[in-house]
C-alpha cells in the first residue's frame, strides 16, 4: 500500500466512525413504543417472550410488540412505554 492509497483509506475510515457516532447519538433520543407495530414491522423481541426477533408481530398494534419511535412521541401515535397497556 503506497501513501496515498494509506491516507485515502485513513480518510475514509475517519468519515464512516463519524457517521457511526451521528447515528449512535440519534438513537439516544428514541424510546420503545409498545402498541404501535403493524404485523411484521416490530423492531425486535416482544414484551412476553414469544418470539425473539424484528418482524415477527402477527397482528397489529399488538400491545406487547414495540417500535423505537423519537422521546416523547409514543403517546402521540397511539402507544404506551409500557407492555401490554392501552395507550
Amino acid at each position: 500500500m503506497n501513501k496515498r492509497q494509506f491516507l485515502l483509506a485513513a480518510a475514509l475510515a475517519g468519515i464512516t466512525a463519524a457517521g457511526v457516532t451521528a447515528v449512535q447519538a440519534g438513537d439516544d433520543s428514541k424510546e420503545k413504543c409498545f402498541g404501535i407495530a403493524k404485523a411484521g414491522d416490530n423492531d425486535c423481541a416482544n414484551a412476553t417472550g414469544t418470539h425473539s426477533c424484528a418482524g415477527q408481530a402477527k397482528t397489529d398494534n399488538d400491545p406487547n410488540e414495540w417500535k423505537y419511535v423519537a422521546t416523547g412521541t409514543c403517546a402521540d401515535r397511539g402507544g404506551s412505554l409500557k407492555p401490554g397497556a392501552e395507550g
